[in-house]
């Protein structure tokens, strides 16, 4: 997983409430074995017509937001199902960054865990981020987003942070921990299983 630090890029404003995983990624194109891939189904349904034609009012099919890596979106981000492909969609696709009022627990940790940065903010800032047609700066270190004319906090748990900066998933941080896990397979009285 690549570390994060700082990331410097236009908005795409999805002003959406309640956005599912269905909606993330339908069901039908879960059939990938990987991980990549998935970007070209994201918001498959909003973003084409029945014909596979884009449908031109939806916000990804503006080339303007063409190498955008922040979306921006509305309360409840992500609930529904539990899958990790909505996470790999959006991260795909190419965002690093989701910003909402609020998300689904596992959606959130899955975002962690894939190297996608979320942020919660109020309503009232959402509001105004989504309107932003100039480059935003998000900055982990110093949990900031800097916008042409102010500097926004963000709360982020310190753990969670730390992973993000130095690009640990889970197999990675488990790793952090070899030579005590070594040391204790060859200290341990139980039998090797292989």
């Amino acid at each position: 997983m690549k570390s994060f630090k700082k990331i410097k890029t236009i908005v795409t404003p999805l002003d959406k409430v309640n956005v599912d995983t269905d909606q993330i990624v339908p069901k039908q194109f879960l059939k990938l074995v990987q991980k990549s891939g998935f970007g070209k189904f994201l918001f498959y349904n909003w973003r084409f017509d029945e014909n596979e034609n884009k449908k031109q009012d939806f916000v990804l099919n503006d080339d303007k937001y063409k190498n955008s890596k922040i979306l921006v979106a509305g309360d409840n981000f992500g609930c529904g199902s539990s899958r990790e492909h909505a996470v790999w969609a959006l991260q795909d696709y190419g965002f690093s960054v989701i910003i909402a009022p609020s998300f689904a627990d596992i959606f959130y940790s899955n975002c962690f865990k894939n190297g996608i940065l979320p942020i919660k903010l109020d309503e009232k800032t959402i509001k105004k981020l989504q309107q932003q047609t100039d480059e935003i700066e998000i900055d982990l270190e110093n949990q900031t987003i800097k916008t042409s004319n102010e500097k926004i906090p963000f709360a982020i748990d310190s753990h969670k942070k730390k992973v993000l900066l130095q690009g640990l998933d889970d197999i990675g941080q488990t790793l952090q921990f070899e030579d005590k896990i070594s040391e204790f397979e060859k200290n341990s009285t139980i039998p090797s299983l292989l």
